[in-house]
């Protein structure tokens, strides 16, 4: 499996595993020990970037939490040292499935304590603050995580969802290694930060590269979500508009995909690899197979003309996409 270095010197493979939906967000949890042997599997098939979070969390048929943390942890113990764990602080999900901000310095004090206890671990190598909490400067966030890192509780840090006066006043204070953003074919907003990554010498880790799996092109407009458990039944991109103006995109990911003996959902993620060689695309899954075929993406050479004939494309289209209605010129 193909490398790649977020920050300075964090080696990661080129695609990375986003856990998330093993336990928060799409249907029910998986059971436990299925999602133990799948996530591990993931790492023997040359995963070697997992990507989990304090509030991925989910209720078992037994009323139970299912804590993402801990699936990431006992599938990975006890090759620990090949491979790089990323988790995330200050998020908690509200009961109207709204986010709960706290960034404080005391918040993030004992989110890490918790997290270190359910991975099973002491240290972790890349620790986000979830989203951006309003109450609290960047420079107070950044001081604390240089403090984790002091202490070897975290190695790297970094931001998900950040702006660039965010990022710029915060890597003043304590270098960070990589923002994780929503980032697409569908959701290309962010794309105004890869000068000042660059720049600053910061990796850019992209969720939901696939819109949340819509540029697989394994759905339809009659697929059917769980309402509530799984929040794809609430995306735009899921209702029959949404597959409408879509279509044009799809077309072009199903011929590439066909020249190039890929699937659309290499594609997608190819597309962004081939742009940037920063861009590490965690994409999630729960089944084998897919995580196989998504780990392809990192093999699949897209040429100048054809990054260009897909940007020329996208950059006409309005797409209904969860995250926002926001232009990708």
């Amino acid at each position: 499996m193909s490398k790649r270095i977020l920050g300075k010197d964090l080696e990661v493979s080129s695609v990375g595993l986003g856990c998330m939906g093993f336990s928060h967000a799409s249907g029910a949890p998986t059971e436990k020990s299925v999602a133990v042997k799948t996530i591990r599997e993931a790492y023997e098939m040359g995963y070697t970037f997992f990507d989990t979070a304090e509030c991925y969390t989910g209720i078992n048929p037994d009323g139970s939490t299912s804590y993402n943390e801990e699936l990431v942890g006992e599938a990975l113990r006890d090759v620990r040292d090949k491979v790089v764990i990323a988790t995330k602080c200050g998020v908690r999900h509200a009961p109207d499935h709204g986010l709960i901000l706290d960034s404080s310095p005391a918040t993030i004090r004992a989110s890490i304590e918790g997290s270190l206890k359910k991975l099973g671990t002491d240290y972790i190598d890349l620790y986000y603050q979830h989203r951006i909490d309003p109450k609290v400067e960047p420079e107070e966030v950044a001081a604390v995580m240089a403090d984790l890192i002091k202490e070897g509780k975290i190695r790297h840090w970094g931001i998900s969802e950040t702006t660039e006066d965010y990022l710029r006043r915060a890597h003043a204070v304590c270098p960070v290694t990589a923002v994780q953003n929503r980032y697409s074919l569908m959701a290309r907003w962010h794309e105004s930060l890869f000068p000042v990554l660059e720049e600053l010498g910061v990796g850019f880790v992209a969720f939901s590269p696939m819109a949340n799996g819509f540029l697989s092109g394994a759905y339809t407009v009659d697929s059917k979500f769980e309402p509530g458990t799984d929040y794809r039944s609430r995306m735009p991109q899921y209702t029959p508009e949404g597959f409408e103006k879509s279509r044009t995109l799809m077309e072009l990911l199903n011929s590439l995909a066909e020249e190039k003996q890929a699937t659309p959902a290499q594609i997608s993620m190819a597309w962004m690899l081939c742009k940037k060689p920063y861009i590490v695309p965690i994409p999630g899954s729960r089944k084998p197979e897919r995580l196989r075929e998504n780990l392809g993406a990192g093999e699949i050479v897209l040429s100048g003309a054809e990054l260009e004939k897909i940007d020329s494309l996208v950059s006409t289209m309005d797409l209904p996409v969860f995250g926002g209605s926001k232009t990708n010129k």
